[in-house]
């Protein structure tokens, strides 16, 4: 929404749009070529054509020349394109390296997985494009891996990931579905094995080898059950699961090799998760802020196992960087005492900022124990994630809020080019602010312990649950690999798309001109990674009225959305023939749903002429029909009916949202003013201007930085917090310029004027 995006100078000109890019696919049969094409293509912000020799002859197999060919033409219309033979020996791709230089960059994807599982895959398929299945194929695919000659950086290309198994072919996929027409990828060689690894067996050898196989797997088998027997035996806590918060690795010096052996050893269930969103998060208060470790480790279990009875498919972890932590050792026993899922969390001894590359822990989401500036330093955690998520993080941070409040937490979504979503898969970072117990910090409780487990329980629920809305969204590692998010308007990561976290990975902070060349000093690379609204372009086309406005790779979501509302079931709590509606991910009132136009064409409010009037009287009816539905929850709600001025996602909808405003995600002065001065126009208003007009007034963007005030009383604040303590206790009515159908009761579900409030 209009709110979520300001529009900023742009630190990258029209003319350094990313390349279209030609990635070829270098994989044997039945390593997931063409699933890979198409998950990249189901939900990706570039336009992707998949070229398969098996269908490139209307359907039917036909010659590499017809690939080259069709391959030419997709990047002389703009189009990126993915490559999908087998590619295994160095003549079979030259041709395609060749389409790169001046037009295109060249990346090569090598699904290099098992023979095994590739031939079990060829056995059990049927329907294959080109007839390769069944047992017929083990010896065509043998004889192509004989030739196999990996591809190298000098036959040119400029980037090449080997994927060893599922987990790192859905990191690509997400690398090159998540990637906007002003992103990039860095360079280089990425994921190939060491040099020394096993090479890859034939599939000839694998079939020879089948008993062997099996031998070896009970074998390995029977060694994890004899470690995890062993590991029971040495637990000092004899009550504590044997697979139940043990996977920390550490080096262990210490005084009790029992308690060495305890952090090194992993449990066997942490091997079944690695496509569960994962949460890991340090102690909260308990370092520079000296909050009571036994307090606080009460604090946690609770809060843990309450998350956990709300949430079914989230992983927790407990992280300390110390592998003699008196706090993971409290937790641990106390969370054992108390029944909490062993299989669903965890403690770490190790460094939160690499949790992949240090333990091999996949966690999309990382908890930060932030200062109430939300700024780098001070030691411990927060100097520790500042300085691995580099200057990246430190500006989206900005970018959601200046300042947070002891008991609160703030999400963040980790910009693509920051080395947390790099090199360990972070998607999301969630700033937290505990109580303080430290005389030389703020706001110290001076051991006022009631009020602070009190405020340490509330630091822990907002963690908890907003991770949850990552996680339900599928704006994580599961997203990182899903769109969920970005189908809502207040959404700024998406995956696979994304949220209104997600767009704010596509803006920067405002810069005028003059300032460019020192951002680019600061910032290096950022610039080339992150999306960026062209502002002059926004200005001038919105000002004209135009329907063809710039809008950013990120702003498409509620399009497709509305134009293929069947593809996104479970985000649709309405479809018809005219019209979808949507729940706001980021609702900023206790009800706020989205009702969007399936038109084609019909971007935002300058495109609506009268000939469009009986589609804004269906949405209209549409809005009321679902205030009805909320009376029965709450017939005390009152809500408005209207649009944004001036959009900043494309597809024509309606804000169904209820004046309490009683939202944390409420959390900026556009917030507010996006909903509470003239920028939003009334439902009712803008159908009466097409009746007289044929068209409706769009009000200025400045208003989006306008003085905070009350939607009663207008009395004036200085911060939204302040505003939002002044409404709760606010008694006067509502202005009259909302009477006369602009206010709808919930518990009528009609336009009426509310005199009585």
């Amino acid at each position: 929404m209009a709110e979520e995006a300001d529009t900023v100078s742009s630190l990258m000109s029209e003319d350094k749009v990313g390349k279209p890019l030609v990635v070829i696919l270098v994989g044997a049969p039945g390593s997931g070529k063409s699933t890979f094409c198409n998950d990249v293509i189901s939900a990706a912000r570039r336009t992707w054509i998949r070229i398969c020799q098996d269908t490139i002859a209307n359907g039917k197999a036909g010659t590499k020349g017809q690939c080259l060919q069709s391959a030419i033409s997709a990047l002389q219309e703009g189009k990126n394109v993915l490559i999908d033979r087998c590619n295994l020996e160095l003549e079979q791709r030259s041709e395609f390296v060749k389409l790169g230089g001046a037009r295109a960059d060249v990346h090569a994807v090598v699904l290099d997985l098992p023979a095994r599982v590739c031939i079990s895959r060829l056995v059990k398929r049927t329907g294959h494009e080109g007839n390769l299945q069944g047992g017929k194929a083990a010896a065509v695919v043998n004889r192509m891996l004989q030739k196999k000659a990996l591809p190298k950086l000098n036959e040119g290309f400029s980037r090449i990931m080997f994927c060893q198994n599922d987990d790192d072919i859905k990191a690509a996929v997400n690398a090159y579905k998540f990637l906007g027409l002003f992103d990039s990828l860095p360079s280089g060689v990425f994921g190939q094995r060491s040099a020394d690894a096993k090479v890859q067996q034939g599939i000839m050898k694998f079939l020879k080898k089948v008993d062997t196989y099996g031998n070896d797997f009970q074998n390995s088998a029977a060694k994890l059950e004899y470690d995890s027997q062993d590991l029971a035996v040495k637990n000092e806590y004899k009550e504590i699961n044997p697979c139940a918060m043990v996977i920390e690795k550490g080096n262990g010096v210490g005084q009790d090799e029992l308690d060495n052996d305890l952090l090194q050893k992993p449990c066997v269930s942490d091997f079944q998760w690695n496509d569960v969103p994962t949460l890991a998060f340090p102690s909260i208060s308990t370092s520079d802020f000296q909050f009571n470790m036994d307090k606080a480790s009460d604090v946690i279990v609770e809060a843990v196992a309450d998350f956990f009875s709300k949430v079914d498919k989230a992983k927790l972890i407990l992280v300390d960087l110390s592998p003699k932590s008196k706090m993971l050792s409290l937790v641990k026993v106390k969370a054992s005492k108390k029944n909490v899922n062993t299989y669903r969390f965890s403690t770490y001894a190790g460094d939160i900022t690499r949790l992949y590359t240090g333990g091999g822990l996949h966690c999309n989401v990382i908890a930060n124990a932030s200062n109430w500036r939300l700024k780098p330093g001070g030691g411990g955690v927060n100097t520790a994630i500042f300085s691995a998520g580099g200057k990246a993080l430190e500006i989206a941070t900005k970018e959601q809020a200046d300042t947070i409040s002891p008991g609160s937490s703030i999400i963040v979504p980790v910009p693509t080019i920051s080395p947390l979503y790099q090199r360990e898969g972070v998607t999301h970072v969630i700033h937290v602010l505990g109580p303080n117990m430290n005389p030389q910090r703020p706001n110290c409780l001076k051991d006022d312990y009631v009020k602070g487990c009190k405020v340490l329980s509330e630091a822990y629920s907002s963690l908890f649950n907003n991770f949850a809305s990552i996680a339900l969204s599928g704006d994580s590692k599961a997203e990182s690999s899903k769109s969920v998010g970005m189908f809502f308007e207040s959404v700024v990561e998406t995956q696979p798309a994304i949220s209104e976290q997600k767009s704010k990975r596509e803006v920067s902070i405002g810069y005028d001109s003059n300032k460019k060349s020192k951002c680019n000093e600061d910032l290096g690379s950022l610039s080339q990674s992150l999306g960026f609204l062209e502002e002059e372009e926004q200005k001038s086309e919105r000002t004209d009225h135009s329907a063809k406005s710039s809008w950013g790779s990120w702003a498409h979501a509620l399009h497709q959305v509305a134009m293929h509302p069947e593809k996104h079931n479970r985000d649709v709590i309405e479809i018809s023939d005219d019209l979808v509606v949507i729940n706001d991910l980021y609702p900023k009132a206790k009800k706020h749903i989205l009702v969007l136009s399936r038109l084609p064409g019909l971007d935002c409010l300058a495109d609506v002429r009268r000939e469009h009037l009986p589609m804004l009287q269906k949405m209209h009816a549409a809005g009321l029909k679902w205030v009805e539905k909320f009376s029965s929850h709450d017939p005390a709600l009152v809500f408005r009916l209207g649009y944004h001025s001036v959009p900043s996602m494309r597809q024509l909808h309606l804000h169904v949202i209820s004046q309490d405003f009683d939202s944390t995600h409420l959390r900026k002065k556009k917030h507010w003013n996006s909903f509470n001065t003239p920028f939003f126009r009334d439902s009712i208003d803008v159908q009466e201007e097409l009746k007289m007009n044929g068209l409706a007034a769009i009000e200025d963007e400045k208003l989006l930085s306008s003085e905070l005030r009350c939607q009663h009383c207008k009395s004036a604040h200085p911060n939204i917090p302040r505003l939002k303590s002044h409404i709760s206790t606010c008694k006067a009515p509502f202005p009259s310029h909302l009477q006369n159908g602009r206010l709808v009761f919930a518990s009528s579900g009609s336009s009426e004027a509310v005199s009585d409030l």
